[in-house]
């Protein structure tokens, strides 16, 4: 019992580390946006993305940006927590709801904060509302990050564990690219939703694993 208090004491303290990183890099950002500093940054992202465009990589991209959006999230956040509650893993189904329902208010709650404009040139796809942080890339990292880390704990061969890890960085990694390669959001907007999505998801499962290990520890005290 020592041995797992000590290392669920050094979880929550790299939980803690991961954290505050994820916050001062969402700091760093929207000081550089507020003083127009990251506007040579996002300029030169553009440039390069510009030069890559063609009919057939649009057409993939629109389907990336899909699996970003609030529509599908919301589908397909529902259509997991339907299996874990089949599952009887009701904490984990109580976790994926909280966790995404509540950092799509904190999107929405940031957006109104800081009210940037979209970039102003020819969206590729119709897209309404303000620019920073990206609901897309910020929605993406918190669900997909979030059943990444429920594959993670479900699988026990380790290589299962990494694909589950790996696979979804890269689609969160790709939907923010097509939100950038589309015109609807600047490459600082992306990195805005990645670093306020990683905050809160780093919170919610050292929230969630610790409360699970308590709950565990009282039953086998």
């Amino acid at each position: 019992m020592k041995e797992q208090k000590f290392k669920h004491g050094i979880f929550l303290f790299i939980s803690l580390v991961v954290f505050v990183l994820f916050i001062l890099a969402f700091v760093n950002i929207v000081d550089e946006l507020q003083e127009d500093e990251i506007k040579h940054f996002d300029d030169a992202v553009f440039t390069f993305i510009q030069s890559l465009v063609s009919d057939r990589l649009t057409a993939v991209m629109k389907v990336i940006t899909y699996l970003g959006g609030v529509q599908w999230i919301v589908l397909f956040t529902l259509l997991v927590i339907i299996l874990l509650l089949l599952y009887k893993k009701y904490s984990l189904a109580l976790f994926l709801a909280l966790t995404t329902s509540v950092g799509g208010g904190f999107n929405w709650v940031l957006k109104w904060l800081f009210k940037r404009e979209r970039p102003d040139m020819e969206a590729l796809i119709e897209q309404s509302g303000y620019s920073f942080p990206s609901g897309h890339s910020m929605g993406s990292f918190i669900l997909y990050g979030s059943i990444a880390f429920i594959l993670f704990r479900a699988f026990d061969y380790r290589y299962l564990k990494w694909i589950s890890a790996i696979t979804g960085g890269l689609l969160v990694l790709f939907i923010g690219l097509s939100r950038v390669y589309l015109h609807v959001h600047y490459a600082s907007d992306i990195i805005g939703g990645f670093t306020a999505g990683g905050a809160w998801l780093t919170f919610c499962i050292a929230f969630y694993i610790h409360f699970y290990n308590k709950r565990r520890w009282k039953k086998h005290s």
